[in-house]
């Protein structure tokens, strides 16, 4: 009998395996030159992508993390964080085609295989990203996002679009939604007891205020507002791009519609980027 993951948990899995199975059918049958294209990732290809994934999925699986040092001079490794992401696509750089393409069959069945498997409370404290404890439904949730957005980059090297509005995309839209008070509250610096709309338009389509209290504290609703401080409209390939630093606003002005106060606009769209 195949055990069921956690009903919290499932949607998380059903993501992930949507995605990194959309992202096998991709590269598998790349030529080796194709492996090498760039990606909205600074500084990483599209092996470089795919050992990213791979290396994260087997530290999930409890794999102890390579012992590689990474280069100094590498110009898109720029404080730690990134360094010590970097270990897992530095350590397989030079691998081959057929070396990539088999190591991520063999994480996915191993990986999938955990998952059909997991028995766990959504609450249980486990490895997080960077070595950190987090519970086991907040991994799985980085994980399904992650996958996803890392599909949505190797599309774009490769030039084949799609999955825009899977399952790895309504949980894309949740966890950038979640950093969105912070960007207006915070990072740019909205004015008590003021709102901020933003809406989205595409695949997905969404509505959501950010309201900022008379002391300064950010909170995200899907209730509109009237008189709005700012109001952003944007389709949602924009909105991800931005939101996961994929593009700066300047390079996707004429996509964005901004009404409102242009100073507040201008620093919300600054700083919205919400991953690292």
């Amino acid at each position: 009998m195949t055990v069921q993951p956690h009903p919290s948990l499932q949607p998380y899995a059903d993501a992930w395996t949507h995605s990194i199975e959309a992202i096998s059918e991709l590269v598998l049958p790349l030529t080796e030159g194709e492996w090498n294209r760039a990606t909205p990732c600074p500084g990483w290809s599209v092996r470089d992508v795919v050992s990213h994934i791979i290396g994260i999925e087997c530290e999930q699986l409890g794999d102890p993390r390579p012992i590689h040092t990474v280069a100094r001079d590498l110009r898109h490794v720029v404080d730690e964080f990134s360094r010590y992401m970097e270990v897992q696509v530095d350590v397989r750089r030079h691998h081959t085609a057929p070396e990539m393409t088999s190591e991520l069959e063999y994480t996915i069945i191993r990986r999938s295989r955990q998952l059909r498997n997991e028995k766990r409370d959504p609450a249980t404290m486990v490895r997080g990203p960077l070595g950190d404890q987090v519970t086991l439904e907040f991994a799985l949730r980085l994980r399904a996002f992650d996958v996803w957005i890392h599909e949505q980059d190797l599309r774009t090297a490769l030039g084949v679009p799609g999955n825009w509005d899977s399952p790895g995309a309504h949980v894309a839209r949740d966890v950038l939604l979640a950093g969105l008070p912070k960007v207006v509250a915070h990072a740019a610096g909205a004015p008590a007891n003021s709102a901020v709309v933003l809406d989205v338009h595409g695949p997905l389509e969404f509505m959501r205020t950010v309201r900022v209290d008379g002391e300064g504290r950010g909170t995200l609703d899907n209730a509109p507002s009237l008189g709005p401080a700012v109001s952003l409209t944007m389709e949602w390939e924009t909105y991800v791009r931005l939101a996961a630093g994929r593009v700066r606003a300047h390079a996707v002005a004429d996509r964005v519609k901004a009404e409102g106060d242009p100073a507040l606009a201008e620093a919300i769209l600054t700083h919205f980027a919400v991953t690292p």
